[in-house]
């Protein structure tokens, strides 16, 4: 495990997600478990790709990806965003506001893909905004205002 608390983060060089880093959870049991590892670049300042393989268990009833899983994500690829532009420190930073549009249902199998954009950065908080698809199609829409994390004493 690593001291910043989450497994991975080196490039993947081999299979579908070469080039990316990778983002999990070491720890067995907590929610991050539940949303799967996720897949993280970035090819431009203040710009990230978080993706993540969908599978079964983030269906509803109606076989479509639930919008509680995809909130979860959401909050999931604004910290991995942070992560690949930098703010490594900031996996220990708090969500104090995220709100979602919901555009299209997403289905099991395809690939999400969070399109992460930072607005604004000041001493305390970043201000970022995403946008989700799916085969190129968008699913949701988001923004979210991110405590930093403390500075290490």
């Amino acid at each position: 495990m690593a001291s910043d608390g989450i497994a991975g983060g080196a490039t993947l060089t081999e299979g579908k997600w070469a080039g990316w880093a990778a983002w999990s959870d070491p720890h067995p049991d907590t929610f991050l478990q539940a949303i799967g590892r996720g897949y993280m670049r970035s090819d431009a300042p203040g710009k990230a790709l978080v993706g993540l393989e969908t599978r079964a268990n983030h269906r509803n009833r109606v076989d479509t990806l639930h919008g509680g899983f995809l909130a979860a994500f959401a909050d999931h690829a604004y910290f991995g965003g942070l992560w690949v532009m930098g703010h490594k420190a900031q996996v220990n930073g708090v969500t104090i506001d995220l709100s979602m549009q919901y555009l299209g249902a997403g289905k099991v199998g395809p690939d999400l893909f969070a399109d992460v954009e930072m607005l604004r950065e000041t001493g305390r908080l970043f201000f970022l905004r995403m946008l989700i698809t799916q085969d190129g199609q968008p699913v949701a829409a988001s923004s979210a205002t991110i405590r930093k994390a403390p500075a290490a004493r």
